[in-house]
């Protein structure tokens, strides 16, 4: 198939048209001239990236982390090849990309440094809800309280906002978890008295845990008192391969029981009792117990907490009839540093959470079985707390 070709003849003829004079008086561009050869072919060049030490450390920690946004990762890779002298082409080859973005990157880095390589503020529509109305939601939610209700939901924040404002119960979640407030959450917070003793207290209980006194004996002592012997209404049904085990909702009750327990600390043996009354007499009893039972040539150093059976004045007098017995009284709001609260944690979970009892007396029987099988194998607990104060929650 061929191409027909004017004749110049009749071209001539041809008057040009007001488009025709339009491009002819229109400025050559660069690429006509170079199209026409009236100009070299010359590829633009890359900006020259250089990279001091510690820009360097901070690139090449970027590319090493596994937790840092992909795109910060790929843009640091950008600036160290270019930096390391490859072209543009060459590193879009080397991480799969387009030149464009090799040759943005280079840009931003070589003008701006560290700081260009951030994504840049976008526009985004205008904001419906502006600073007003956060303040109105922050004031609310922290100073106020609603009418009936004890904690603000973001209903009742839309709620009242509604003719102000004319917020959405989601719109306010937003607002509020942009600003990391959560007000239907509360946690359990004690101001408890001042105490300058309180460090120095609890130090003297912990030395005593660490560094065992020569030819003696340390006891935690402490009662659990109202344990629930309860049973199910239905025997529970085991578990099954796909399916855990199921528990009847309704249970009896058969009353409760109170137990007393004395741990040596060094030994981790524990002894338990069961006791009627949570009263000094009972406590003077369990002490005249362990008095029996323990080596007399050893001195009991006795830690327990500031319960009334404890601090009463028929106890401190028996205390002092008994110099054999040193107490050490934890500080105010510090009876976890009494061992004994470790071996109650630990009867719970392993017996009384779960277990079913038919009664007080079944309670009881399980009780005495859990500690001498735990007794066994009983070990100290291993105690790391030297008694220095904490660090603030």
């Amino acid at each position: 198939m061929g191409f027909m070709v004017p004749d110049a003849r009749v071209s001539r003829r041809i008057r040009p048209t007001g488009t025709d004079r339009i491009l002819s008086a229109w400025p050559d561009s660069p690429l006509d001239r170079r199209l026409r050869g009236e100009e070299p072919w010359m590829l633009p060049r890359a900006q020259v990236v250089t990279v001091d030490a510690e820009q360097r450390r901070v690139l090449q920690a970027l590319t090493r982390s596994r937790t840092a946004p992909v795109r910060a990762v790929q843009r640091a890779r950008i600036v160290l090849a270019a930096a390391d002298g490859a072209s543009n082409a060459a590193i879009a080859r080397q991480l799969s990309i387009r030149q464009n973005t090799v040759r943005t990157w280079r840009g931003r880095f070589a003008a701006h440094g560290l700081a260009g390589l951030d994504d840049r503020l976008r526009p985004g529509r205008p904001l419906v809800y502006g600073p007003d109305t956060h303040l109105r939601i922050v004031a609310m939610v922290t100073s106020q309280t609603p009418e009936a209700d004890t904690v603000w939901s973001h209903r009742l924040v839309a709620e009242h906002l509604r003719e102000s404002d004319g917020i959405s119960a989601s719109q306010v979640g937003r607002i509020l978890a942009d600003l990391d407030l959560k007000p239907h959450r509360i946690r359990g917070w004690l101001t408890r008295r001042d105490d300058p003793a309180f460090f120095t207290k609890a130090a003297k209980i912990c030395d005593l845990y660490l560094h065992q006194p020569d030819d003696s004996v340390v006891i935690c002592t402490d009662e659990k008192t109202a344990i629930a012997a309860r049973s199910r209404k239905h025997p529970d049904q085991p578990c099954r391969p796909g399916r855990i085990a199921r528990r009847e909702f309704e249970y009896l009750r058969h009353g409760t029981v109170s137990i007393i327990a004395a741990l040596d600390v060094h030994t981790g043996q524990v002894h338990t009792d069961r006791i009627g009354r949570n009263d000094s007499a009972t406590f003077i009893d369990f002490l005249t117990r362990l008095d029996q039972r323990i080596d007399p040539m050893l001195t009991i150093h006795l830690v327990l907490d500031n319960g009334s059976s404890h601090t009463s004045k028929a106890t401190k007098k028996w205390l002092r009839e008994h110099p054999r017995f040193q107490p050490h009284y934890t500080p105010a709001h510090a009876s976890w540093l009494d061992q004994a609260e470790l071996f109650f944690s630990i009867l719970t979970r392993r017996l009384l959470r779960r277990g079913e009892f038919t009664s007080k007396q079944d309670l009881t029987d399980r009780i005495e079985l859990f500690t001498a099988v735990y007794n066994r194998t009983a070990k100290p607990f291993r105690w790391t707390y030297d008694g220095r104060p904490l660090k603030a929650a």
